[in-house]
């Protein structure tokens, strides 16, 4: 079994990255179908499971519970047992047996013990917030975010995802050492970085 895990940074494109990844390997591809899954099993609201699991309240547990999640301090225990069951259910995604690419949710460290090839992707703020843009225009005029509340939503995120690697490995969010691979994706189309990606993964399945 081979598993690719994508960590990104917020409007990197590592999301695209992955699917085309997924999709030219032929392989299973894992993203907002955890949310949806997970959303089914608790019988809740797709979004509702969505905004809970990325508000990172949970941040509150000291580092000294990371990996094992006990004795959470009083009104976050539902969010923190919906990481849990969010954990439980990507294990048994790499139980399963079939090759996959896993997007976010921390799989690269969920499933440290499966070894999987971890890839990060990056890009510079400006190149992120373009990438933004050209989404948003995709949405309504009255409901798209400006290029300022895109800047202060990616520092925000950027921020709380670096305080979730912290928790879960001790590490600082700088260490590159807990990824295999790290790619700037600002100066690239990501049709084109697939392919690049997905021949290094090759050869790093093959060593």
């Amino acid at each position: 079994m081979r598993i690719i895990t994508v960590s990104r940074q917020f409007g990197s494109g590592g999301r695209e990255l992955g699917k085309r990844l997924a999709d030219r390997l032929g392989w299973d591809y894992y993203d907002r179908e955890i949310i949806q899954e997970l959303a089914r099993k608790q019988g809740m609201d797709p979004e509702y499971v969505r905004r809970t699991l990325s508000s990172h309240g949970w941040h509150q547990v000291q580092l000294t519970f990371r990996n094992s999640f006990r004795v959470p301090p009083a009104g976050i225990g539902g969010r923190t047992e919906m990481l849990v069951a969010q954990r439980e259910m990507i294990r048994e995604i790499a139980e399963a047996g079939n090759d996959c690419v896993i997007v976010g949710r921390d799989a690269d460290v969920i499933l440290q013990d499966q070894h999987p090839f971890r890839i990060f992707v990056c890009a510079d703020l400006s190149s992120r917030i373009a990438r933004c843009l050209r989404y948003e225009e995709k949405n309504p005029p009255e409901s798209r975010m400006t290029e300022k509340e895109i800047r202060r939503n990616i520092l925000r995120i950027d921020r709380n995802r670096r305080r979730t690697r912290e928790i879960l490995t001790g590490m600082s969010a700088a260490d590159g050492s807990g990824f295999d691979l790290t790619v700037n994706a600002g100066p690239w189309e990501i049709r084109k970085l697939t392919e690049a990606v997905a021949e290094f993964s090759g050869h790093w399945f093959e060593k």
